[in-house]
């Protein structure tokens, strides 16, 4: 079994890879162990977990991932939407598609660590992308939902790509979501919306996410 770890932004997350992803994964011969952001640590010891508020603390962190021998490869799932300033890559940042820009991103993350074990991956836009892949999943998923604003929901978004489903205040893939269902809780629907939807569905609309789970689907290979 090929141990992989994976350093997730929050909760949210952290349920993903235990319940969706690690199965998958583990069926193909790599254990996924997702390790908290860490917010904050008190002289006493004690850990605040969820967010990546400062690319400092990132970098700590991940450096501290690394020293474990055991672990073929360390990579991220962190939201591309609402990063950190100072993450590596931010100053130039290209204007152009979103998947360069990300990609951009991630290469200066990797260069800044310079560790061969380390792969850097982005939720392009942000992990709600995921459930854009099959938008009438939400509505079915929401027992408040009604039909009307699950029709008005797939309507604002056919023909779409869910990853370049984009980084505005009031547009991002969470922020749309909770203007049609006011209810949606992150922590709670989220991973089980995207249990529904399936992994297939959601590599077949998300190019960016479809080529991180390849490669680690490949780690079970070697």
């Amino acid at each position: 079994m090929t141990k992989v770890l994976i350093y997730v932004e929050g909760q949210t997350e952290e349920i993903f890879v235990r319940n969706v992803l690690g199965p998958h994964l583990a069926a193909r011969g790599v254990y996924l162990e997702p390790t908290l952001a860490v917010t904050k640590r008190t002289k006493q010891g004690k850990h605040f977990k969820g967010g990546v508020t400062s690319y400092a603390k990132t970098k700590r962190d991940i450096l501290r991932l690394l020293n474990d021998r055991s672990a073929a490869l360390v990579t991220t799932m962190i939201d591309f939407y609402a990063l950190p300033k100072d993450f590596p890559g931010q100053g130039d940042l290209p204007s152009s598609s979103p998947y360069q820009r990300v990609e951009h991103l991630e290469a200066a993350f990797a260069k800044d660590i310079g560790h061969r074990r380390f792969w850097p991956f982005f939720m392009l836009h942000e992990f709600e992308a995921l459930l854009l892949t099959r938008p009438e999943v939400i509505g079915q998923a929401i027992p408040s939902a009604t039909l009307k604003e699950t029709e008005t929901f797939m309507r604002e978004l056919r023909g779409r790509a869910p990853e370049e489903i984009n980084e505005g205040r009031k547009t991002h893939p969470a922020a749309r979501i909770q203007s049609h269902f006011p209810s949606y809780n992150k922590k709670i629907d989220g991973p089980r919306i995207v249990e529904r939807i399936g992994l297939e569905a959601i590599r077949e609309k998300c190019q960016h996410f479809a080529h991180w789970l390849a490669r680690l689907e490949g780690l079970g290979d070697e």
